[in-house]
């Protein structure tokens, strides 16, 4: 009897505790799909994409970019991140593309080839459908063909070197490096600026070296020398005495910069330091030199460079631009910002062109962009009637700005 007894209480314990184990993991299920549920909603842009389904976006293209939000090169990516924003809400606060929505989502690469992968993959699990590379040329390279394996379409606001476009699939806002040497030394020869020119230049990055190539090939053909060439690399960019010396012996008038703003900086100061006070050219990479931390911007005073954009211009979408920029964000949008208002614009018009969907394939987007992308033309910001070769080129022409009481003015 009391093992017959015994064996009801046990039966009846091992009862209550299946029941007391169905009830808890019930509860985790519950709590599992509420916390899937809440992760999966789209906020603001850049946030999760809502999916349905079938995996695919639910009624919006999704456009991804990658660029320095933070380090040596933030200025660039900051105001790309910035400018794209601006054109994402006019065009969905007029309808969107062909009645879809934007989703827009920017992710920081520090500037590194390396991290801009990792951003990409980022974007990739995002549910990213259309790219807008990287905004500067050595991580936009490898996010290139790594866009090119997955045959997703990339338009680059500013990645200028030819490596950025590749790829059947790359295409670029931005002048490329070859056109930036080729027109500087145009300019140059045309305003008859200098009859000894020098130039200082970065030779481990493609952006510089690449435009120096052009520019010395160009020089060949002008009725200026270039009496001085020197170099550095990202191991030794922060003491440019002996490259300003030897610019100073060789008795040049001007010195051509194809770098970026950081070390325009230091050269500057280094050269005020030794006397040393030529006319200095560059090009788009020095735009962003007047935001620098603790520079003395008067030091920048008369510096000229070539820029497809100018904030003083006086047409009356560069004054709204400029004016609805200042207005979220406080400061006076760059080229770069303008290359990244047009991308966004542009691909309006090859999406439109081509009758492009956000339900079709990554791949099926890509082919029929890079068909419209020849067939389109686009007033833009930073050059009207801009149209592209099917190398991904664009055609457009540069503007020349100097610098004057610590702001960029236009110059004929």
């Amino acid at each position: 009897m009391k093992k017959s007894l015994a064996k009801v209480l046990s039966l009846i314990l091992a009862l209550a505790l299946t029941f007391a184990l169905f009830t808890a993991c019930g509860k985790k299920d519950e709590d599992a799909k509420e916390k899937g549920s809440k992760g999966t909603q789209s906020q603001d842009s850049g946030d999760k994409a809502d999916k349905d389904g079938s995996g695919k976006s639910a009624g919006k293209f999704l456009i991804g970019g990658v660029g320095p939000l933070t380090g040596p090169a933030a200025v660039y990516g900051t105001h790309v991140e910035k400018g794209a924003s601006i054109a994402v809400k006019e065009i969905n606060a007029a309808g969107g593309i062909n009645g879809y929505q934007i989703e827009f989502n920017f992710e920081d690469d520090e500037h590194d080839p390396e991290k801009a992968v990792n951003a990409y993959n980022t974007l990739k699990d995002w549910g990213m459908q259309i790219s807008l590379g990287a905004v500067t040329s050595n991580p936009c390279k490898a996010v290139a063909a790594e866009t090119a394996k997955d045959n997703m379409f990339m338009l680059t606001p500013s990645g200028s070197a030819t490596d950025c476009i590749a790829y059947d699939n790359g295409f670029q806002v931005c002048f490329s490096d070859p056109n930036q040497g080729t027109a500087s030394a145009d300019y140059i020869n045309e305003k008859n600026l200098a009859k000894k020119v020098a130039v200082i230049y970065d030779s481990s990055i493609v952006y510089s070296s690449g435009i120096y190539q052009k520019f010395a090939e160009r020089a060949k053909d002008c009725n200026f020398e270039i009496v001085a060439a020197e170099a550095f690399t990202s191991d030794s960019n922060t003491d440019f005495s002996v490259q300003l010396q030897k610019a100073k012996d060789s008795g040049a008038e001007l010195v051509f910069l194809p770098i970026y703003y950081n070390e325009a900086t230091l050269i500057l100061t280094q050269a005020d330091a030794l006397g040393y006070d030529p006319i200095f050219f560059g090009c788009d990479g020095l735009d962003g030199i007047l935001a620098v931390e603790n520079f003395d911007t008067s030091l920048a005073e008369d510096v000229l460079l070539l820029t497809p954009f100018a904030a003083d211009a006086e047409d009356e979408a560069t004054k709204k631009f400029v004016s609805d920029f200042k207005t979220a964000y406080g400061e006076i949008p760059n080229q770069f910002a303008a290359d990244a208002y047009d991308a966004m614009y542009i691909l309006k018009a090859a999406i439109e062109k081509a009758g492009v969907t956000p339900d079709m394939s990554i791949s099926d987007i890509c082919e029929a962009l890079k068909v419209a992308m020849t067939q389109i033309s686009v007033d833009g910001l930073t050059s009207a009637g801009m149209t592209w070769k099917a190398t991904g080129e664009v055609n457009k022409s540069p503007l020349a700005v100097a610098i004057k009481n610590g702001a960029y003015v236009s110059v004929q």
